[in-house]
Parts: structure tokens; sequence; C-alpha cells
């Protein structure tokens, strides 16, 4: 059986766990720490807060942006329903905004077309790893006077024109599930520059535990003391759950090489099959490719599923698009024809560290017998 997605666990990643399993911490710890400073140097020197989950760093995010009732906030719905269902638990009304074919991520055009004054945050999605259209959304979120928030959940390692994913957006949020770029088991992260969000992510994923002497509004009974000002939540990331992204964070680079090369042997065997749309590179980009995504006749979308799952090559559909799940029912309904058009032809094939060539040419070799 082929996965579409799955960990690579290296003996040294096994190590550098059990060293911590050996230590005094198993949370709250040192190993913290390192993982945070690890990861600026794959955000361009941006500054990080390591969580629990992807979900948890949107979150984190939303709240550190003051995201609250009234609050609308324009996102893609070609994603994973965690990108909205963080900020709808805040309070925010989800306001959704069609994609690109080429790219399948968020439309820097319909974006415009979707602010008002009660637009708080535009949020991209990385989609399959390669970056949204960064600095046009950045432009349009400066000249609106709003913040842009990054879902980077596919796209740790991506550069965008010469900038690492995690330098642009007001706040970025990475996910490190095991079929990610690199894995905790489940972890993420929120990188950003503004030391205030930087801040309140930090405060809200520790239960909104204040221990900073100087922001006490309280007199202190002794050095125990510590106060709760707004409420927060437990997403604290174990200390070996770090040290297995630390550790991880040093294969980064080869990681990226390694799907680039999946990826263009993908595309150079399906090539000739003019029904199918290959993803693409735009401009100035070097994406860490999470998906290797391709558009496939919708007709026979569902045929394609159940062929290659019945000869055990688990292909996978990336995403049912958000706003179609029962939950968004009450809300208007949107006219998303690209997003639409895009999930009922899209399919992943597998790709992930450890997948062979000659795994990549036998599936290739059973979607050309397949249309040809």
């Amino acid at each position: 059986m082929i996965p579409y997605g799955k960990q690579n666990i290296s003996n040294l990643d096994i190590e550098e766990v059990v060293e911590v399993l050996k230590g005094d911490w198993l949370s709250t710890g040192p190993a913290i720490e390192t993982l945070e400073k690890d990861l600026e140097g794959f955000t361009g020197g941006t500054p990080t807060v390591a969580v629990s989950s992807g979900t948890a760093a949107l979150h984190s995010a939303y709240k550190a942006a003051g995201i609250q009732p009234g609050d609308e906030v324009i996102t893609p719905s070609n994603t994973f329903i965690a990108t909205q269902a963080a900020a709808a638990m805040c309070g925010a009304k989800i306001v959704f905004a069609d994609i690109l074919m080429d790219t399948g991520n968020i439309d820097p055009v319909q974006i415009e077309t979707k602010i008002n004054s009660r637009t708080a945050a535009v949020v991209a999605v990385d989609y399959a790893g390669h970056p949204a259209d960064l600095t046009e959304i950045r432009q349009i979120c400066d000249k609106n006077k709003i913040l842009f928030i990054e879902d980077a959940s596919h796209s740790l390692g991506s550069v965008y024109y010469g900038q690492p994913v995690g330098r642009i957006a007001d706040l970025t949020t990475f996910s490190f599930f095991p079929t990610k770029n690199i894995t905790t088991g489940e972890g993420g992260a929120v990188a950003s520059r503004n030391e205030e969000f930087l801040k309140k992510v930090k405060i809200f994923s520790r239960q909104g535990l204040i221990r900073n002497t100087q922001d006490f509004l309280l007199e202190a009974d002794g050095p125990w003391h510590q106060e709760v000002h707004e409420f927060g939540v437990n997403y604290r990331l174990t200390d070996f759950q770090a040290a297995l992204g630390s550790s991880q964070l040093k294969r980064l680079g080869d990681f990226k090489i390694r799907r680039q090369e999946m990826h263009n042997l993908y595309c150079s065997r399906l090539k000739e099959l003019e029904l199918i749309r290959l993803p693409i590179t735009k401009g100035n980009v070097s994406p860490f490719w999470h998906l290797f995504s391709v558009l496939v006749p919708e007709k026979s979308r569902l045929d394609l599923y159940n062929y290659l799952r019945n000869l055990e090559v688990n292909v996978q559909v990336n995403y049912f698009p958000a706003h179609l799940h029962p939950v968004f029912k009450n809300q208007i309904d949107y006219p998303l024809e690209n997003t639409i058009n895009f999930y009922k032809r899209q399919i992943s094939l597998p790709l992930y560290i450890g997948l062979t060539d000659d795994e990549i040419h036998q599936i290739s070799d059973l979607i050309l017998g397949f249309y040809l």
C-alpha cells in the first residue's frame, strides 16, 4: 500500500526524543525555546511561539490579532476547515473569496471585492506548499489598514521572491502534523515580527497566565504569584515533541530538495496527458511541495480515485470546500465558481519522503493506462 503522505523519522530523531525523555523536562522546558529559535532559521529570523497543533496556531493568531464578534475575516474555501473554525470560535463572520485555478490560492482581486468596514483580517492559505500572491495581498491589507494572516500549514520552507514564508504577513501559522513538511506528531507554531502579537500568542496558548512582574495588576504575595487578565487555553507543546521538531528541521533542506525531485518526476511522466492539469510554479517562488495536486476531468475523478485506491495507491482529495460544510448552512450563498470547479477535479497523488522513483513511475503508469 502506498499512502498519500506520511512522516519520515530517522534514528537521530529518535535519539533526540529519547534524550529529552531521560531528562527532567517533559513540558515547559528548554526544548521548546530551542525549537522556537531553530524555526527562526526558516522564517527569515521572524520569532515564533510553538503550540500544540496547526489549529492551535490559527486560534492563537486570531486571538492575538484581536478578532472578535462583529469582525469579518476573508478566507479561501479551498482549505481544511480549521482555517475558518478558529476564527469563527473568536466570534468572527467568515467571508469566502474565490481562488485562482492555477495554484488553488486565494485570488487577490476577489479579496478587494469582499472588503468593507467590518473586515478585520485577510487569511491566505498556501495551498499544496505554493505561497499565495503574498506581495499583492500585503499591499491590499496595508491600503485598507487590515491585518494579513498567512496559513502556512503547507509551506514551511517555501520562499516567495527571496523572502522565506513567515516574514511577509503580520502573523503566520504552521502545522507539524505527521504528513506536513516536518512533524512533531501534533504541533504547530505562530511567527510574527510584531512583539505584541507574539506576546499575546504566548499568553493565550499558556492558559492566559502572566508571570512577568511588570505586567501584574495585583500586588504579588510572593515569587509564586501569577495572574490571568484574559482567559487562555492549554496549547502547550511537550518538550519531547519539540525535540523531534528541532531534529526534523536539520533535514528540512533535504526534504525540500527530494520533494521537488518527486514533483519534477511526476510532471515529466504525466505531461503528455493534456486532460490533466499539473501544478505550476509562479514567478520567483520556491515552493516546498506538501501535496502533488492535479486536476483531472470531473466525470472521471471518482473512477480514477477508486481505481487507484483499489490498487492500494492511496490518493486523496484536498479539500471539500469549507463553505459547503453544514456549519455554514445559514450563511449567504457564495458563488465560488473556481473553488467548486477546482474541488470537482482535484486529486492528490502520493508525495512523501520515502516514496521512491520506482513507485512514482508505477503510479504514473497506472494513471496513463487509465486515460490512454
